[in-house]
């Protein structure tokens, strides 16, 4: 799955439901093309990561660009890990 450019707080609810209708099976998000994430989104994505590890499944993060890595480092979460 791709994640778009821009995951801000109007992008919050569709990656929410997006992650959810791919529950159930491992799952690659591609995180090249983001520029800029948002609080919010990032909660999206670490509860996702929760269910994930919950369900047994992975929740992996491929190709981080530079904004989503610098982003994430702004947080406080520079070392975020997506993945089993």
């Amino acid at each position: 799955m791709s994640l778009p450019p821009i995951l801000d707080l109007q992008a919050a609810e569709p990656l929410r439901a997006e992650l959810m209708a791919l529950r159930g099976r491992p799952l690659t998000l591609d995180a090249s093309q983001v520029t800029r994430l948002g609080g919010l989104c990032l909660q999206v994505l670490m509860s996702a990561r929760k269910i994930w590890a919950e369900d047994g499944h992975s929740l992996t993060v491929d190709q981080p660009s530079s904004g989503f890595s610098e982003q994430l480092a702004a947080f406080g979460e520079p070392d975020l890990q997506f993945g089993s």
